[in-house]
């Protein structure tokens, strides 16, 4: 029984030393770079169990390896690089890998081996960061000759002296934007660019309604990373709405029926005005005339 007991916890203790001589921690999966406006994740898989964590290397192709403090020895799937990758708007146009290690958890001594590690894809912020939705208003003038699209640049999480900056700001010249725009009620649909964030369209056919779509356009970056998020439709007003285009059908009815009932209560307040006046007339008549 002893012998039995003995040959268990020498197997356990081999086990656990073959454990930490070879380092063989699950390593990270699915390495992915998500990044909007260059607020910028690294996220893999899987969740790991109390027995060990994640600590992200990074660097430039040809630089140093740093670590985020937050991303050391955690639990989490997820690490924020947006402040170590754009602290010096100056590396913007930098290209970055990096290694998710597995490690024992914090607060648990290792032996000095090397760490299983999975590496990134390269992320270069300039030209991969997705750029989001722009806004933008909607304006047409009294001569309906004109239709103007007012378009907000989007802010990205970059700052720079406590200013919050835009798209514009980071892109310059090199950002346009595409609009997409058809007729109301229309599948046909014309596509315009513009260097600015202030864009007319004065080929449009007056009167006519016109909906409208913006994104973001830098033609220098590959065909893939081009193009912005659509942004929301808007509709101009159109001037040749049918009575059935500018209210609904309940309201039509509604309005019809309303009708109806004032005039029906028109006539029988006049019936009944007309039935009074000659029984009036009728008493009258009948009245005998009284001698002077």
């Amino acid at each position: 029984m002893v012998t039995l007991r003995l040959r268990t916890a020498l197997l356990a203790v081999c086990f656990l030393c073959a454990r930490s001589v070879s380092g063989s921690y699950p390593q990270a999966q699915n390495v992915t770079w998500k990044s909007t406006n260059f607020k910028t994740l690294l996220t893999w898989e899987p969740k790991p169990s109390a027995e060990y964590s994640y600590t992200v290397e990074f660097s430039t192709i040809s630089g140093n390896e740093k670590r985020n403090p937050h991303c050391i020895r955690s639990s989490a799937t997820v690490c924020d690089l947006t402040s170590s990758l754009t602290s010096d708007l100056a590396d913007l146009k930098a290209c970055y890998t990096a290694d998710i290690l597995s490690e024992p958890p914090l607060g648990i001594t290792s032996e000095d081996i090397e760490a299983p590690h999975s590496s990134s894809p390269r992320f270069c912020p300039y030209k991969d960061t997705d750029i989001g939705k722009p806004d933008f208003k909607l304006e047409v003038s009294e001569d309906k000759k004109k239709t103007t699209l007012y378009v907000t640049d989007p802010l990205t999480a970059l700052f720079k002296d406590d200013q919050q900056l835009t798209i514009r700001d980071i892109f310059s010249s090199e950002l346009e934007y595409k609009v997409t725009y058809r007729k109301n009620r229309s599948t046909g649909k014309k596509v315009y660019n513009s260097k600015t964030s202030t864009i007319e369209l004065t080929n449009l056919d007056r009167g006519e309604s016109y909906c409208f779509n913006v994104q973001a356009y830098i033609p220098s970056r590959n065909p893939d990373k081009q193009l912005g998020e659509l942004s929301l439709t808007q509709c101009s007003t159109d001037d040749n709405k049918s009575i059935l285009e500018e209210f609904s059908v309940g309201s039509i009815a509604a309005a019809i029926f309303f009708i109806l009932l004032m005039i029906g209560l028109i006539i029988a307040v006049t019936v009944v005005c007309c039935r009074r006046v000659k029984k009036a007339q009728r008493r009258g008549k009948q009245v005998p005339l009284q001698d002077a």
